[in-house]
């Protein structure tokens, strides 16, 4: 820029001098120059605001920056706990961190874009913020929370200052809408427009927010509202290229759909959009609604009959050595199919050695597809593992051998342990530990027969939700760090036990450690023998 300056200046003065030459001889000739250097001076000012206000931008930038980036790295773990922040950090990183990178680029600093091109590598991209946008509005739906809730931070039990912006709020519903999600799109799209209503600054205009939720709520069926919001807009701003057009489609549409059932007109409700104003898609999952009730603490089974039925007691292995002094807690969780919780299971060391040992190895976790056999990636299970074995870390061959001792199954026939981690909004959806009969060559390759039990261990609290839950008979098991669950996946006739589809709930505040062991058949025909019946 000050190579421009001094151009303009030169060329101003080139053509002063090669007009008039001599320009110092003569008074009059010289009065040019003081017009000249004027205008010099009025470009010198405006180049300085540019850059004042760029800087000013940047400091802004760096203060709030520096303030957010002390709390967040005092406790990154519990920073990232709540799903709003971590939404925005996808989004900011993403998206807001490359605005300010061409801000600067306007003056280009070798320093930062050197330094901002480096880290570049290890940045969220689109897919992240998407990711995390649908995140939210999975808890939303899980725990039957509205946009305002989040957008003021108000979650169960959890006070917060993380709030979502109108810009935040309208990003959300873009997400939405671009993956047609219009059930969501008109959630986010109503909570930004009534943030903006309430005075909230935004970059966003009020135009294109009823822009995007008109045509949401006309996606969703509501024409009379889908009117209403058009005629807002036309208000608003009457010059829109689609406003007009677009009410005049609903009114032809509305006429006609109230001549065919022979109805009167019925103006739009007044009651604001909310969460339970329209209904929720159906997906894939059949037991969707008593899936997410159980993750609400909802719909549970647990009769005083049943409870009566569930005792704690201290396991020695039956008399294994290693627990004749030290024995572990044993509480049933379930009477039919039976589950267990150990208490002490891990201790705090050992459960921090095993997260030391798993980070630099976490990787998205897989599934295995019912048709192929081969392992992908799916949007039920959204999580991080990584699989440690025995010989690696001492720590890892104790934990094996106290779930041998425990069980009283072999664990040499056993999977690697698998560590995982959820993040915002972590689950994983219903599913069988077993493999199927529609799935014979599941754990062909393996050699040991099919997934005999789950033992499965808490290596975190979590603030809400993060549920273990079984649909069938209406179970639900809270994560509580140090403890295990385990139950048996098959039969002792080897059939499997569908009863045991189980999901992980999504976390709702918090941050979802957990490993599990999946023992097999083989090694197993001694150690519980088969039963006379299928179902024994």
């Amino acid at each position: 820029m000050r190579n421009r300056v001094f151009c303009i200046s030169w060329v101003l003065l080139c053509c002063c001098w090669s007009t008039r030459g001599e320009i110092f001889t003569s008074i009059g000739q010289m009065t040019d120059l003081i017009h000249t250097e004027k205008e010099l001076v009025h470009s010198l000012r405006e180049y300085i605001k540019a850059e004042e206000s760029k800087l000013a931008a940047v400091k802004s930038w760096a203060s709030k920056l520096d303030a957010l980036t002390r709390l967040s790295t005092s406790d990154p773990e519990g920073y990232l706990a709540h799903p709003v922040n971590a939404y925005k950090l996808m989004k900011r990183l993403n998206t807001e961190w490359s605005e300010l990178e061409s801000l600067v680029l306007q003056n280009p600093s070798d320093g930062f874009i050197g330094n901002i091109s480096v880290h570049r590598q290890y940045f969220p991209d689109a897919e992240d913020e998407t990711g995390a946008a649908k995140a939210l509005m999975r808890l939303q739906d899980t725990y039957q929370l509205d946009s305002e809730a989040f957008s003021k931070g108000k979650l169960p039990g959890v006070h917060s200052n993380a709030v979502l912006t109108v810009d935040d709020c309208f990003d959300m519903g873009k997400t939405a809408y671009n993956d047609a999600d219009y059930y969501h799109a008109v959630l986010w799209f109503q909570q930004a427009l009534k943030q903006l209503d309430d005075g909230e600054e935004a970059v966003v205009t009020k135009a294109e927010i009823l822009d995007y939720l008109s045509y949401s709520v006309y996606q969703m069926g509501d024409i009379p509202r889908a009117i209403e919001l058009t005629r807002r807009l036309v208000a608003v701003d009457p010059s829109h290229e689609r406003a007009g057009g677009n009410l005049r489609y609903f009114e032809r549409l509305l006429s006609k759909q109230l001549n065919e059932l022979n109805q009167a007109y019925q103006p739009a409700s007044e009651e604001p959009i909310q969460l339970g104003t329209y209904t929720r898609p159906k997906d894939h999952l059949p037991e969707r609604e008593s899936y997410e009730a159980l993750c609400r603490g909802e719909g549970l089974q647990m009769t005083e009959a049943r409870r009566s039925r569930l005792f704690c007691r201290y396991q020695d292995g039956r008399g294994n050595p290693r627990l004749l002094l030290k024995p572990m807690k044993e509480e049933d969780e379930w009477d039919s199919p039976h589950i267990v919780r150990y208490l002490e299971m891990l201790s705090d060391e050992e459960i921090e050695k095993i997260k030391e040992l798993a980070k630099p190895r976490l990787a998205r976790a897989t599934v295995r597809d019912p048709k192929t056999g081969v392992l992908t990636t799916a949007n039920y299970r959204v999580s991080k593992s990584a699989w440690l074995e025995g010989e690696e870390d001492p720590v890892i061959e104790r934990v094996n051998q106290r779930i041998e001792d425990i069980t009283g199954l072999t664990v040499q026939t056993a999977e690697l342990l698998q560590v995982a981690n959820y993040g915002v909004g972590g689950q994983y959806e219903p599913h069988f530990d077993f493999s199927r009969k529609e799935e014979p060559d599941a754990f062909k390759r393996l050699g040991t027969g099919n997934r005999l039990a789950t033992l499965l261990n808490y290596m975190s609290d979590v603030e809400a939700g993060g549920a273990t839950v079984f649909p069938d008979f209406g179970a639900a098991i809270w994560p509580r760090k140090g403890t295990s669950v385990f139950w048996y996946n098959l039969f002792r006739s080897g059939e499997g036990d569908y009863r045991t589809r189980h999901a992980a709930c999504p976390v709702l505040v918090g941050s979802k450690w957990v490993s599990n062991k999946w023992i097999h058949e083989r090694g197993q025909e001694f150690r519980r023998p088969c039963g006379l019946t299928e179902v024994d």
